[in-house]
């Protein structure tokens, strides 16, 4: 791929790409090496070493055992089984979780169905910069009380959570803590021995991994249990032929940012702080979100009052490549729940971007989105509350003109455009009216 015409990439916290010995490692995998690691003969042998060898990788990375890894299809499904399986391996012992209110929906979603399903969930507020309270844990500690499952590093907004103070609480009190360390593998140490977890997730997109592959950290004898039914394979903890090919991506990446980890922790680090003071310097009013003493090394939330996340991301689109909430998630802007969480004005809320730097970012990168996005911040800010742009016209028309005709979308805070795109819809009525991001107040308001 050419890309000299691509926009800067800085949203590393979405997905990275392949690391080249990455797909040097996977390459014998796709061209000859196809056996079935559960096959008897030299070709399942030599599928099985792969995947024992991918898994002693990753096992390293995290200073556990190897048998205390189980591959998985992803983040999304290693938060599944640590939630659901310790959540049903010990219902008579207790229905009572513990999480908090910045989740991932791969933790949140799971944690509504087991509500569902007759748990109960405590959902702990955060502070300003995103951060759980120990003694909000604590006090939130019941005698029925068998899991709590916090992230390590927020993915919006990089806050990092005080994950080895909570683990103290619930060893004394045999609690089972699991941690969504899907933005913190490879960036920040993950060591299991300092964290002092039960549970650990890891993403293989997010560290330069192939999609579609993950892991989960399961401390030695701990009974969880099985999300499905089938073969013995990871153990009897997870069926399924392996995915040899991806487990095999997975094991070189941990691999190399087991080596690498300060190095690139300190690249990734200097190029945020490039972004961050870049922008500061020309747009001094922008407002930084999460905790600037303790977050990811590669993120940056920044907000800028008075304009829309969507319309920004379209002035920048031909110049960066980022995100205005979680994108592997969201294919609409919106004020998010970690925003909302941590009590972010919806002024400021609404003009938020989350900017994340990876190890092949350079420092003309940043200075060139410096440039593009401070440009585009003014002169969005220039049009006022009354005004609506023809970049703005051309937004609706490419991302939300394409909706089904049933519906009709709007995205601006300016209540004439939203009256007339509703009104637009008037002879159906079958339309309903649906928010993708911004103005959602004001409309409301004005109608009432």
């Amino acid at each position: 791929m050419d890309t000299s015409t691509l926009p800067i990439y800085l949203d590393y916290n979405a997905t990275t790409p392949l690391d080249p010995e990455v797909i040097k490692a996977m390459r014998p995998y796709l061209d000859g090496h196809f056996g079935n690691p559960s096959s008897a003969h030299c070709y399942g042998r030599n599928a099985h070493a792969a995947v024992q060898k991918a898994r002693a990788q990753v096992a390293t990375l995290l200073n556990c055992a190897p048998n205390e890894v189980v591959f998985t299809s992803g983040g999304t499904e290693a938060n599944n089984y640590a939630i659901r399986g310790i959540a049903l391996a010990r219902r008579n012992a207790g229905k009572h979780i513990i999480t908090s209110q910045i989740e991932h929906p791969a933790v949140t979603n799971v944690c509504k169905r087991l509500q569902r399903d007759g748990f109960e969930v405590t959902y702990l507020p955060v502070d300003e910069q995103g951060r759980v309270g120990v003694a909000a844990v604590e006090n939130a500690l019941r005698t029925d009380t068998i899991l709590i499952t916090l992230m390590h590093a927020n993915n919006e907004v990089g806050t990092v959570q005080p994950i080895e103070d909570v683990a103290r609480l619930t060893k004394s009190r045999g609690i089972v803590f699991h941690t969504d360390a899907a933005q913190s593998v490879g960036k920040v140490p993950t060591d299991i021995t300092v964290l002092g977890v039960d549970l650990l997730s890891i993403a293989g997109h997010k560290l330069y991994a192939p999609k579609g592959i993950g892991a989960l950290y399961v401390r030695e004898g701990l009974a969880i249990e099985p999300l499905m039914d089938g073969a013995g394979q990871e153990g009897g903890r997870r069926p399924g032929t392996e995915n040899v090919l991806a487990s095999v991506g997975l094991g070189e990446a941990c691999e190399i940012a087991a080596k690498s980890l300060s190095a690139n922790r300190k690249q990734m680090e200097r190029m945020r702080d490039r972004l961050e003071g870049g922008l500061l310097e020309l747009v001094p009013e922008l407002r930084v979100n999460g905790d600037r003493r303790s977050r990811l090394p590669n993120t940056l939330s920044i907000s800028a009052e008075g304009i829309d996340a969507a319309a920004l991301l379209t002035h920048i689109e031909a110049q960066v490549a980022a995100s205005a909430g979680a994108a592997c998630h969201s294919g609409q802007v919106y004020i998010s729940h970690v925003l909302e969480a941590m009590h972010v004005p919806p002024k400021w809320a609404r003009g938020t971007l989350r900017l994340s730097t990876g190890r092949m970012t350079t420092e003309a990168n940043i200075d060139a989105a410096v440039a593009a996005i401070a440009a585009a911040i003014k002169q969005l800010q220039s049009y006022g509350s009354s005004s609506l742009d023809v970049d703005m016209q051309e937004h609706w028309e490419r991302i939300y003109g394409t909706k089904a005709p049933d519906q009709v979308s709007w995205f601006r805070p300016h209540l004439e455009t939203s009256l007339a795109l509703i009104e637009s819809a008037a002879g159906d009525p079958a339309a309903s009216i649906i928010d993708v991001g911004g103005g959602a107040s004001t409309l409301v308001d004005d109608l009432i």
